[in-house]
C-alpha cells in the first residue's frame, strides 16, 4: 500500500466572522480551497478525490451537500469526485480517514481534504443549542443549560472521583493555550487580553455550566482548514513536488454516544476512556512508534478537562496524573512534550468540522520547520488528538517529516 504525504495546506485567519463580512459557505470553501491549491502549487484539475468535513451545516447556515462546495467555486473541481463527512468535532479527522483510504487503495494520486464550519451566524445560546445535537439527544444533558460544558463539568467530577483534581490545574492549561495563540497569526484569541493569572473567583471568568468557567472552554469560530495528501505514485510522478510530512500512523475509535455509557463501562479500567487510549496506541503502532519519539502534539482541548484527560491518555503521564506534566512544565514549548504550540481549540479556535484538517496541517508545519512563531525547535515527529462530542469518536495521528522519500 501507497504512503501518504501532506504535500500542504492553509488555514483560514480563526478571528473572521463571515457572517458580518456578508460571507456565506460559499466564500469560505474558496478562500480556503483555492489558498491550498496555490500554496501546493497544484492545478484543480491535478485533484483526483474531495473529502470534507463539515458537523453543522445544515443548522448554522440551512446549508447541507457541502461536499458539493469545492466544484461549486472552483471550476476544476467540477466532476471530481467529492463526499461529504460528519463526526462532531471529529469531521475533519475522519475525512482525512477516507482520504487515506483512497489513496492507499490506488484509486487516486492526489486528494484534497478541505474542513469548513461557519458557527457565527446565530446567538450564543443558538449555536451552544446546535452543537448539543452531537450528544445523545433527549438523553445526555437533560438538566443541562449549555450542552458541552455541562459534558466536561461531568468528565472533571469523574476525575475528581477517581483521583481528586485541583482546578488550577486548569487555569494553567488555558494560560497555556491562550498565551500560545499569541504567537500564532491564524489563533482566533491572539489579540486578547485576557486575566493574569486566570482564577476561579476573577469576574472575567464566571460559570458556564457546572464546574467550567469561561477560560476552561473554546469559543465558537468560523473558519476552515484544507490540505493535499499525495501517495508515493504521485511524488514518482510530480519530481519537482515537496511534502511538508507524511502520515505514519493513525487510531480510529468510535464508540457510543453516551457519556454515562463511557463512564459507566470504565468503572473498572485505570483510564477514564480507555478507548480514547486505546486510538493513541494505535496511531504510535502504526508508525512503530513510542511517546518518547514525539517532539509535540494537538491535542482537543474543547475545554480544559479534555486537554487534562488527553495528557495522561497519550501516556505523558499515569492515570490521574495529568497535573504532574502540567506543575512540571513539561507540555509547555521548551518542556518534554509540547502540547497545542498552536494555541490548540482554546486560543486558536474551534470551527468545529475543520479542526481535525488544522490539527494534521500544523503538525506537518511543525515537522516540516515552518511553523512560524510558534515552532517546536527540531520537531520530527508530532501527533494530532481528536474527539467528537464527549470522546464519542476518537482519532489520532503521527506525522513525521518525510525523510524518505519514494522517489
Amino acid at each position: 500500500m501507497s504512503g501518504v504525504w501532506i504535500l500542504g495546506g492553509m488555514q483560514t485567519d480563526f478571528a473572521r466572522n463571515f457572517t458580518r463580512e456578508g460571507l456565506d459557505f460559499t466564500d469560505l470553501t474558496a478562500d480556503v480551497v483555492r489558498a491550498t491549491l496555490d500554496a501546493c502549487r497544484i492545478d484543480a484539475c491535478d485533484v483526483g478525490v474531495v473529502h470534507v468535513g463539515n458537523a453543522f451545516g445544515e443548522m448554522f447556515a440551512a446549508q447541507g451537500h457541502l461536499g458539493a462546495m469545492p466544484a461549486t467555486v472552483v471550476d476544476g473541481l467540477w466532476d471530481t469526485p467529492s463526499t461529504r463527512h460528519e463526526a462532531a468535532c471529529a469531521s475533519g479527522s475522519v475525512a482525512i480517514l477516507a482520504a487515506m483510504a483512497d489513496l492507499r487503495s490506488g484509486a487516486y494520486d492526489c486528494a484534497l481534504v478541505v474542513g469548513v464550519e461557519l458557527e457565527k451566524t446565530v446567538p450564543g445560546d443558538t449555536a451552544a443549542r446546535y452543537l448539543g445535537a452531537a450528544a445523545w439527544t433527549g438523553r445526555d444533558g437533560a438538566d443541562a443549560t449549555f450542552m458541552w460544558p455541562h459534558a466536561f463539568s461531568q468528565v472533571l467530577d469523574e476525575y475528581d472521583r477517581r483521583y481528586g483534581v485541583d482546578e488550577r490545574h486548569l487555569h494553567a492549561i488555558a494560560e497555556l493555550n491562550l498565551r500560545n495563540a499569541k504567537a500564532n497569526p491564524n489563533a482566533q484569541t491572539r489579540e486578547w487580553t485576557v486575566p493574569d493569572p486566570i482564577e476561579a473567583d476573577n469576574a472575567s471568568n464566571p460559570l458556564v455550566d457546572g464546574r467550567i468557567r469561561r477560560y476552561d472552554c473554546s469559543q465558537m469560530t468560523d473558519g476552515g482548514a484544507a490540505v493535499v495528501l499525495v501517495s508515493d505514485a504521485y511524488l514518482r510522478d510530480h519530481p519537482d513536488s515537496r511534502p511538508i510530512g507524511r502520515i505514519d500512523g493513525w487510531g480510529h475509535r468510535t464508540v457510543g454516544l453516551g457519556l454515562a455509557q463511557k463512564l459507566e463501562r470504565s468503572r473498572g479500567d485505570e483510564y477514564v476512556m480507555p478507548h480514547v487510549r486505546a486510538a493513541v496506541l494505535d496511531a504510535f503502532g502504526r508508525a512503530h512508534i513510542t511517546l518518547d519519539d514525539l517532539d509535540g502534539i494537538e491535542v482537543h482541548d474543547c475545554f480544559t478537562p479534555s486537554e487534562y484527560l488527553a495528557i495522561d491518555h497519550i501516556g505523558l503521564t499515569g492515570p490521574g496524573e495529568s497535573w504532574k506534566a502540567i506543575e512540571n512544565g513539561e507540555i509547555e514549548i521548551g518542556g518534554r512534550l509540547p502540547v497545542n504550540p498552536s494555541g490548540g481549540l482554546i486560543g486558536g479556535g474551534h470551527p468545529v468540522g475543520a479542526t481535525g484538517v488544522r490539527m494534521l496541517l500544523d503538525a506537518a508545519r511543525q515537522v516540516s520547520g515552518s511553523a512560524g512563531d510558534y515552532q517546536v525547535d527540531g520537531a520530527r515527529t508530532f501527533g494530532t488528538l481528536n474527539f467528537g462530542g464527549s470522546t464519542t469518536t476518537t482519532v489520532s495521528f503521527v506525522v513525521s517529516n518525510a525523510q524518505e522519500d519514494p522517489r
